[in-house]
């Protein structure tokens, strides 16, 4: 049986996981004068640069014998990981916002926007419909229906639907918060990294320096992520990253000042707080 604490904690995952990013959406249109466009550009852009092309990529390269030394070495598959993260998501952010918010406003909250986007739709479908599904597994344990799980999943697939099994029984009520954290530090990471690119695009010259750097910033946070969860507990690995998030929030935030001075907003914006 899944424990009921379990079974509550990822009912919040679920309303946490999907509202919160509409939440911050309504909240930046309504409260802040921020387009809604800039946000589903944010949204769709996380989807085709991660969900697809990313993928497709993945797909080639962890074929064979490549991808089983890739993935059979620690530190290669934290280096390939965290680069291809960063060069598929920053590379479609600024193109993004190169060709499709020409007509934004230069102003910090046009890049904050466009961050609400990429990071809001990435928790809603990693984490919100990931805990939707593991709710659903839940429920069907407890109602003795692990046979029907078992019968649904492909031939390949159910020792993987058994360790998940084993999970949902034996995991805390506590544990699922982490994923939920997680996101919170995501959602840090990537309106910071969109203010940086969005500096990029629309300053331009001098300023070009800070989309390579949004490549490789991304990439050690990845890449960091994936080493120390092998050597860490989650709640180190988790306050390192948001360590990590909150620094690069506050290079954005200098970052803002600068290159868009009229409207920088104040050191906790891109966290994100406040767009003003």
């Amino acid at each position: 049986m899944v424990p009921a604490g379990t079974i509550i904690m990822l009912v919040l995952d679920v309303i946490l996981g999907i509202g919160i990013p509409v939440c911050l959406a309504w909240w930046a249109v309504k409260k802040h004068d921020t387009k809604l466009s800039t946000i589903l550009i944010g949204a769709a852009t996380f989807i085709v640069a991660a969900l697809v092309l990313e993928s497709i990529v993945h797909k080639l390269v962890l074929t064979g014998a490549r991808g089983t030394a890739i993935m059979g070495n620690m530190w290669y598959y934290a280096l390939y990981g965290g680069l291809m993260a960063g060069l598929f998501e920053e590379t479609g952010r600024f193109l993004a916002m190169k060709f499709f918010m020409k007509k934004e406003a230069s102003s910090t909250k046009s890049g904050v926007a466009y961050g609400l986007g990429h990071g809001g739709i990435e928790m809603m479908l990693l984490f919100g419909l990931s805990m939707i599904s593991s709710l659903s597994m839940a429920i069907m344990i407890n109602s003795g229906q692990v046979d029907t799980l078992f019968s649904q999943a492909p031939g390949g697939a159910q020792e993987l639907m058994a360790a998940q099994i084993d999970q949902l029984k034996s995991a805390s009520a506590g544990e699922y918060l982490y994923g939920l954290w997680e996101r919170f530090s995501a959602i840090i990471l990537q309106v910071s990294l969109s203010i940086l690119v969005w500096a990029a695009v629309r300053k331009g010259g001098k300023w070009l320096w800070l989309f390579p750097a949004a490549i490789l910033l991304h990439a050690l946070v990845d890449g960091v992520a994936v080493i120390m969860s092998k050597s860490l507990g989650m709640f180190a690995v988790e306050l390192i990253i948001t360590v990590m998030a909150v620094a690069i929030s506050l290079l954005a935030w200098l970052v803002a000042r600068k290159a868009f001075p009229t409207t920088a907003p104040a050191p906790d914006a891109v966290q994100p707080e406040e767009l003003q």
